[in-house]
């Protein structure tokens, strides 16, 4: 993993680290959701990279940052698509 180093005045630094807790995360955070934003990175990435197990657990972190979901026709027809394979294999109980 690359090191940045970044030089912050320690008034400065002080009261972030009380405001955010680890700043080093809360940089990470910072730099993967504007990438996400920009779309530089997928939605995978950014679980990978923020350590999240499952996709929802990125949406929630997301919509916690007012970023929405890149979520297109594309994404809904493979999920459609996923969603009869399941029904199919009997994986899907009906409500």
């Amino acid at each position: 993993m690359q090191q940045i180093q970044i030089a912050l005045p320690d008034e400065l630094a002080s009261f972030l680290k009380e405001k955010w807790g680890n700043l080093e995360r809360k940089l990470i955070e910072i730099i993967v959701v504007e990438a996400y934003r920009e779309g530089s990175i997928s939605s995978g990435k950014l679980r990978e990279l923020l350590g999240f197990s499952t996709p929802l657990e990125a949406d929630k972190f997301l919509k916690s940052k007012g970023v929405d979901l890149d979520y297109d026709e594309e994404d809904f027809m493979s999920d459609r698509q996923t969603h009869k394979q399941l029904e199919k294999e009997g994986k899907l109980k009906r409500l």
